[in-house]
């Protein structure tokens, strides 16, 4: 996956130092239910599609683009399904971040599902009961999109009340 020039041009100021950013990721399902993966072209597994937001960019329209990039589709967000801060990660060249994530449950608008850059390998549909292996976090995604109700977030301690 490409760096953005905003991330390389911090990294220029605070070398691998963590970094937090601000990330989005779709869970989208078509009108059978099936869920939107794609296989990502820097480690091969597979993902929901997603990215990180540019200065200034509202998260909604960064999930669209980051979308778009990725998959070839446009899709409509329908709603936040979780808000958390992942654990910290090291790039393997050093790099620290640390991701604010916004998951968005979407429903395709436009478009054809295929590899629309070169941060895709596949793109494909699958039914809930058939997912390839994927990591936890984004099985977590996965699991607030697929149930009703309010965006799930991780509850303050008692005595921040």
């Amino acid at each position: 996956m490409p760096t953005p020039d905003f991330v390389l041009a911090m990294r220029e100021h605070v070398g691998h130092a963590l970094l937090p950013l601000v990330g989005v990721t779709a869970v989208v399902f078509d009108e059978q239910r099936r869920l939107l993966l794609h296989r990502r072209s820097d480690d091969g597994t597979w993902a929901t599609p997603g990215g990180i937001l540019e200065p200034g960019e509202q998260p909604a329209a960064g999930l669209v683009r980051e979308v778009y990039e990725e998959t070839g589709l446009r899709v409509l967000p329908e709603r936040i399904v979780s808000v958390v801060t992942e654990e910290p990660f090291a790039y393997p060249n050093g790099d620290r971040v640390q991701f604010l994530d916004i998951a968005f449950r979407c429903r395709p608008i436009e478009g054809v599902a295929r590899p629309a850059d070169d941060e895709s390998l596949e793109v494909r549909w699958f039914p809930l009961d058939g997912l390839p292996p994927m990591g936890a976090a984004i099985l977590r995604r996965i699991g607030h999109a697929v149930q009703e109700g309010e965006a799930w977030f991780v509850p303050p301690p008692p005595s921040a009340a």
